[in-house]
């Protein structure tokens, strides 16, 4: 039998995006092509494979068998193709589409933009968001080439790596009538509080550890991103309880004072996860080896 392995990434992302219309977006072709190239699938095969529902499709029950074997076969294909390629960062043109999260995107994007301008000035990121759900970052269907933050129950489809692991340390403004050069637990427990609550696992970290030392915390104000911090510690008698390589940045800004937390809140992981299809990539193996470089240099420095 002759048949077209063309068709084999049109059927995964149909599988993984359960969408016409997503998945005609990631492979960058019109949906009258996409299903032109579905109806050929069913023709092979013998079978609808997606059922049309009021909310995109349903893969039939062939699909749902069929789909690892596929999705197996294509990826041993790419390590072969792969294993062949050499990269060059002085001269590739590419595009990649990061999701860290808001710490990442502010303590390690602006070092890999800057590595990436001497290095390989030819790659372009795009950054997305990092939520609380894998699925719409889009790693798990590989059209987002990682994530980087605190990867929770990830699927068998991504490889997660270990990048490094930050601290904890309180931030006042640098004339606060109540606190000097040391902060107790009473002063912290009296204190009010600005806390941020970014998309992602990260906060969880953060009331977890609080909650371990038995450490109470009210808060004044709860914002969406670190940069919202400095504002408002600047202007109030509040403190902040901020990753330990945010508060080196801060301790620039001459209105604000950096100080231990009264306890020890322990550390938390930073990670990186990519899909298995990118595993032997030469271009994403540079990049992830880029930022594995970058991770361990900024954690020498504390």
């Amino acid at each position: 039998m002759r048949y077209d392995l063309n068709l084999l990434p049109v059927f995964l992302a149909l599988m993984e995006e359960r969408s016409v219309t997503r998945a005609a977006a990631r492979l960058s072709i019109t949906q009258p092509a996409l299903s032109n190239s579905l109806n050929r699938l069913r023709d092979t095969l013998r079978d609808p494979l997606f059922i049309r529902e009021r909310y995109g499709i349903r893969p039939t029950q062939l699909a749902e068998e069929i789909a690892p074997t596929i999705e197996a076969a294509l990826a041993q294909l790419d390590d072969l193709i792969f294993n062949q390629q050499e990269f060059q960062p002085q001269s590739a043109e590419r595009l990649f589409t990061l999701a860290p999260n808001s710490y990442v995107e502010l303590v390690l994007m602006p070092a890999l933009v800057a590595r990436l301008r001497e290095h390989a000035p030819g790659i372009k990121l795009r950054m997305t968001p990092f939520g609380n759900d894998l699925a719409e970052t889009g790693v798990i269907s590989g059209t987002t080439a990682m994530v980087l933050g605190r990867i929770v129950d990830p699927p068998d489809n991504l490889v997660v790596q270990h990048l490094m692991d930050d601290g904890l340390a309180c931030v006042v403004r640098k004339d606060h009538p109540d606190v000097r050069d040391r902060i107790s637990r009473e002063q912290y427990e009296g204190l009010k509080h600005v806390n941020v609550l970014p998309p992602g696992r990260l906060r969880a970290g953060l009331f977890q550890a609080l909650g371990q030392q038995n450490l109470k915390r009210e808060v004044a104000v709860s914002v969406t991103h670190f940069l919202a911090v400095p504002e408002m510690l600047a202007v109030t008698d509040y403190c902040a309880t901020l990753p330990s390589l945010i508060c080196r940045r801060l301790e620039r800004d001459p209105r604000l004072k950096i100080l231990a937390t009264p306890v020890d809140l322990g550390t938390f992981p930073v990670q990186m996860a990519w899909h298995v299809r990118y595993r032997h990539d030469p271009a994403h193996r540079w990049l992830r080896s880029m930022i594995g470089e970058l991770a361990k240099e900024m954690t020498s420095e504390t």
